[in-house]
């Protein structure tokens, strides 16, 4: 049985080794939000993914705060139980302590986040202090890091030497450190995963870093099987639901052009056919599907 109950910093920094594990989704609107709470999910990321898969662009650079905030406000809406992360996006942090606050500060403010997930380690220790020191949450994010895709030559497996691997370490360690609750493992060895899962005290969300984290993360569209011609290793998909919008609106395009839909059943202002009279037999009516009584059914009865 799910629960109801609202979902929490206190409560994901609980599961750690406890559980269950955390499972997070991204999500970018309120019809999104609405189901994948209804199926459990435990934290929604309004990812700067977007930038890709909602609006078509090679990486994640382009998108703006203002974005991220649009979309904050729409999943917020459909979202009740769920925790409530947005990711910031480039530039929106990097440039120093004081903005990366008043980044974070609106997107709590106008979209409603309950917390804020920023990626690097060491570098911007300070930016998740001041964040946290405000009574904003913070979610970190090492290994692969998709704002930096240019630096790190595309989107690598990272921490394969030995020598990656202890920054990333660092990297978790100061984060933790800063007041992190919680951070993101992306594209790590499984191994390196749960050298950093068992080195830091707070929960760590896994995206292709093997099964030892606290808890996994996807994009949305991923997991329900929206894209046909490319599958990341990592991903499992849980649907094939790109198969399903194609076929429906196939179905669509060839009623349309048939003149099988409409119908006037989806009309309005058409009456309604009367049912025949019955036929007088003096026998008393039945009145079909009516339950027994055994007793008033209210004061009036």
């Amino acid at each position: 049985m799910k629960s109801s109950s609202k979902i929490t910093v206190p409560a994901l920094k609980a599961r750690k080794g406890a559980g269950p594990k955390i499972a997070m989704v991204t999500a970018y609107d309120a019809t999104f939000a609405r189901l994948f709470e209804q199926g459990g999910v435990d934290v929604l990321l309004v990812g700067d993914s977007l930038g890709m898969v909602v609006q078509g662009q090679p990486t994640t650079l382009a998108v703006t705060l203002d974005e991220i905030i649009y979309h904050g406000r729409a999943v917020a809406r459909g979202s009740e139980r769920a925790h409530l992360v947005g990711d910031m996006p480039f530039m929106s942090y990097q440039t120093g302590p004081i903005p990366a606050l008043e980044a974070a500060g609106r997107m709590v403010k106008e979209a409603g986040f309950e917390a804020v997930k920023l990626e690097g380690g060491v570098d911007y220790a300070e930016h998740v202090r001041g964040i946290v020191r405000a009574g904003i949450p913070v979610m970190g994010h090492v290994g692969l890091l998709p704002q930096m895709v240019h630096s790190m030559g595309g989107f690598k497996v990272q921490g394969i030497e030995e020598r990656a691997a202890e920054r990333i370490l660092a990297d978790a360690r100061a984060l933790e450190q800063a007041g992190a609750y919680a951070i993101v493992v992306e594209a790590v060895p499984a191994e390196l995963a749960r050298r950093v899962t068992e080195a830091i005290s707070i929960p760590t969300i896994g995206i292709g870093a093997g099964p030892h984290c606290d808890g996994q993360v996807l994009v949305c569209y991923d997991l329900l099987g929206m894209y046909s011609d490319f599958k990341p290793k990592f991903v499992k998909r849980f649907a094939e639901a790109g198969k399903l919008v194609v076929e429906a609106a196939r179905s669509y395009v060839s009623e349309v052009q048939s003149a099988e839909f409409p119908t006037l059943a989806h009309a309005f202002g058409v009456p309604k056919e009367r049912p025949a009279a019955p036929e007088l037999t003096g026998a008393k009516p039945v009145v079909p599907g009516t339950p027994p009584s055994y007793g008033p059914a209210s004061d009036e009865s």
